[in-house]
């Protein structure tokens, strides 16, 4: 499939650089996957299209502050992204990085642009990626957390992110985020809040929990021709066996199973791999699933999604589970009815 087939028109104004007013003051297209057909919602509605013993699955993956600076001794700024720790050091995207060399040592700046400790530049790796060693006794997510942002993905503009940094914090984070790892938020689950989880426990609904910790690959676009020669990234995934129970029991009632999310997707069908069956396996480890037009599902029977960039892996996993033309045709429409589209933006419910 030519990644061309994925492209659409979208004005620079509905790219959404702040969250609703409200956590859950979206709104919320809703698209029939059978028909095509679709029509305006709000999220604080979500509770009419779900029934009891439906599963709503969501991802419980907490984001961490992996946005960081540094400056060189002459005092050019570094823009940074914490990817992952390797052997005491860490895996980095580093921006405005042509000059920078190996064995060099930059100076690591805490939230108020302050010397936080040296970093020595350790190996230069592809695609802007960097290994670099740390010299600080604290640990990984302790030292994010004393001088790291959330990490935005780059068509959010914070230029100063000490401005919004509260805000981001709270709003690019899920209430019910709970395990280390992610460094992009599961958009999908941005609109829930406490309340409405709750509202819809009490009508028989059933919410399973998995992980899924979003990687760097969700930033990368796809550069090749067709989706077939893209090279998809691996992400870190698990479905204990309480939640295995709870979605599995779901499908046994006759119930949807309502996957909040892409990345929620890609696990459950990741999971139903194991057991090449509809019921998912008790599983973790890394998950290299590509899904694209064409896909079985065994799993998913209705999804709520954010708004995906054109020609993106995430944009083909949508136009796989609901198909292209329908997806298209619902994402005109949503530019014209001026929706606010990506990881701030307002959400479709498919089924």
């Amino acid at each position: 499939m030519e990644i061309l087939e994925l492209d659409y028109d979208l004005p620079a104004e509905l790219i959404a650089q702040k969250p609703a007013e409200e956590r859950c003051g979206s709104r919320m297209l809703l698209l029939n996957r059978f028909n095509g057909v679709f029509s305006d919602s709000k999220f604080t509605e979500i509770t009419q299209y779900l029934k009891k013993n439906d599963c709503l699955v969501i991802n419980n993956t907490k984001v961490v502050p992996a946005r960081f600076f540094a400056k060189k001794n002459t005092g050019a700024k570094i823009e940074g992204l914490f990817l992952s720790v390797q052997n005491g050091c860490w895996n980095v995207f580093l921006k405005n990085s042509s000059k920078i060399r190996e064995n060099q040592t930059l100076t690591l700046l805490d939230r108020d642009k302050k010397a936080f400790c040296h970093i020595q530049i350790v190996k230069k790796l592809e695609d802007g990626q960097w290994i670099i060693r740390l010299d600080s006794e604290l640990g990984t997510y302790e030292i994010l957390e004393k001088i790291g942002f959330s990490p935005l993905p780059p068509y959010i503009k914070r230029p100063q992110p000490i401005d919004q940094h509260t805000l981001d914090t709270n709003r690019y984070q899920t209430v019910y985020a709970r395990h280390k790892g992610a460094i992009a938020a599961p958009t999908a689950g941005l609109h829930f809040t406490q309340d409405i989880v709750e509202n819809i426990e009490k009508m028989g609904t059933r919410v399973a929990q998995i992980t899924l910790h979003v990687g760097a690959g969700t930033f990368l676009p796809v550069k090749t021709k067709t989706l077939e020669e893209h090279n998809i990234h691996s992400e870190e995934y698990e479905i204990n066996e309480e939640n295995a129970e709870i979605i599995n029991g779901a499908i046994k009632a006759g119930g949807r199973i309502i996957a909040v999310g892409t990345t929620a997707v890609r696990t459950l069908e990741t999971a139903a791999l194991i057991t090449d069956a509809r019921k998912v396996a008790v599983s973790k480890g890394y998950t290299k699933l590509f899904i694209t037009p064409g896909f079985d599902f065994k799993i998913t029977d209705a999804m709520i999604t954010n708004f995906h960039l054109p020609k993106s892996t995430l944009l083909a996993l949508v136009s796989a589970f609901a198909g292209l033309e329908n997806v298209l045709n619902a994402y005109k429409y949503a530019v014209a009815r001026k929706y606010r589209f990506y990881s701030y933006g307002d959400c479709m419910f498919i089924h």
